[in-house]
């Protein structure tokens, strides 16, 4: 029994790993153009403020030197971090454009019991959901 548990998880572990290789080989191009966007903007901004200052120092540049210093950087490792946890968040998220509603579980406040969200939809009627405050 320990060696067929032993196996079970070994497969579960491989499965697992190989979604995880898959979600990466779909989500790296989308990664890489945000990446590469970063990148560019971050060049015509660098540029953009080598200009101004060389313009107030000098008058007028042509050609400014591309290596200045800004903490203030989109292409960052910080930055990319992001990017990668919000591409890898929005394609595994329940909800698609196009799919049908997630039915997920809901707590009632007066006697906490649970229900899913689709539980009240009545035939024919559009469920409308209000996500909001009155304050």
């Amino acid at each position: 029994r320990g060696t067929i548990r032993v196996v079970i998880l070994v497969i579960m572990n491989t499965i697992k790993a190989i979604k995880n290789a898959i979600v990466c080989l779909v989500l790296l191009p989308r990664f890489l153009m945000a990446a590469v966007m970063f990148w560019l903007l971050d060049f015509i901004c660098i540029r953009k403020m080598v200009f101004f200052r060389m313009k107030e120092q000098e008058g007028d540049a042509i050609d400014p030197p591309l290596c200045i210093s800004d903490s203030n950087r989109l292409f960052s490792l910080e930055s990319l971090k992001a990017v990668w946890h919000g591409h890898k968040l929005d394609f595994l998220k329940a909800a698609h454009l196009g799919h049908g509603a997630p039915n997920t579980e809901v707590v009632q406040l007066e006697d906490q019991r649970r229900s899913r969200i689709l539980d009240y939809a009545k035939d024919k009627r559009p469920l409308i959901l209000n996500f909001g405050s009155c304050t």
